[in-house]
């Protein structure tokens, strides 16, 4: 298994997309997820992965079709599920530049060895200087790899929870996390502390946005909790 590799998840069904991000991070990797094709554009934008695991049947943009407009820019390992097992259909898959095609339903120890197949067959090649993973606010940037956040050329302090909070916004770019799941994802585990990630939000957003009454990075999606949208 490649160390640390960071896969991307593309799957319109939430359970499908939990089950699959815990059993993969228990075997070692780092996972995103994304609800559809759009989504998936939006973090791709900003991140960059070691494989992308994405579904066949998804509403509006399919993962046939995101695949082969993909290839015209990314050369990232595709692995495409489908609960369609016919040879045309995966004749299609590999033709639109996927490297592999697994038929639902599958076992995840398959799929866990379909994954370490294909990126031990992907050159490990180490680049003279490490491609930085930067998601842009505004005139704000953060720094995913050292967990630095910079306005300009001015490094902008973070206090231990803030930088614990952007982490875990960074990992989800575009995704609405609960004040449960922040929490969790920091170490914490009780109500009150969910309260006090309102405070961290505040505190987060005077130093992100221009004007942190009306936010346009740290956003509040009503009934879900909060979402990073960055550039």
């Amino acid at each position: 298994m490649v160390l640390d590799a960071h896969l991307l998840i593309v799957d319109d069904d939430e359970r499908i997309r939990g089950l699959l991000q815990k059993f993969l991070v228990r075997n070692g990797f780092l996972v995103s997820v994304a609800r559809d094709a759009a989504q998936a554009r939006k973090i791709l934008g900003g991140l960059e992965f070691d494989l992308i695991v994405m579904d066949v049947m998804m509403p509006g943009e399919d993962g046939v079709t995101l695949t082969r407009d993909l290839r015209k820019r990314l050369a990232t390992p595709i692995l495409l599920l489908t609960a369609r097992g016919e040879t045309s259909n995966r004749i299609e898959g590999l033709e639109a530049g996927a490297d592999d095609y697994l038929v639902k339903p599958f076992e995840p120890k398959e799929l866990l060895l379909r994954i370490n197949a294909i990126l031990r067959r992907v050159p490990q090649v180490k680049p003279a200087e490490p491609v930085r993973q930067i998601l842009h606010l505004g005139a704000v940037r953060y720094d995913l790899d050292r967990g630095e956040m910079w306005r300009g050329d001015a490094p902008v302090r973070l206090t231990a929870t803030e930088a614990q909070l952007m982490r875990v916004f960074a990992a989800h770019p575009g995704v609405a996390l609960s004040r449960e799941k922040l929490v969790s994802e920091t170490g914490g585990e009780d109500a009150a502390q969910e309260r006090a990630v309102d405070v961290q939000i505040t505190r987060l957003r005077r130093k992100i946005e221009d004007d942190p009454k009306v936010p346009r990075y740290l956003q509040t999606v009503r009934g879900e909790g909060y979402m990073l949208q960055p550039d």
